[in-house]
């Protein structure tokens, strides 16, 4: 999935609550910090992780690509 954003960047906890894969802020912090978030491939536990154009976060089987438009 495709995700389009209009700044130069999103934080990872706000990417998950947009794309609706969590449904709370909470819940986008304990799902980060328990490792189930991959950021290009990597587990990422920082939820402030600055997401940009390209990259691929992946969660519960889903993946999202950031576009910048």
């Amino acid at each position: 999935m495709k995700q389009v954003i209009h700044t130069e960047f999103i934080r990872l906890d706000a990417l998950l609550k947009l794309t609706a894969l969590v449904e709370t802020g909470g819940e986008a912090k304990i799902v980060i910090q328990d490792g189930a978030v991959l950021v290009n491939g990597d587990v990422c536990t920082m939820r402030g992780k600055k997401i940009r154009q390209g990259d691929t976060v992946t969660f519960d089987g889903q993946t999202v690509t950031v576009e910048v438009e």
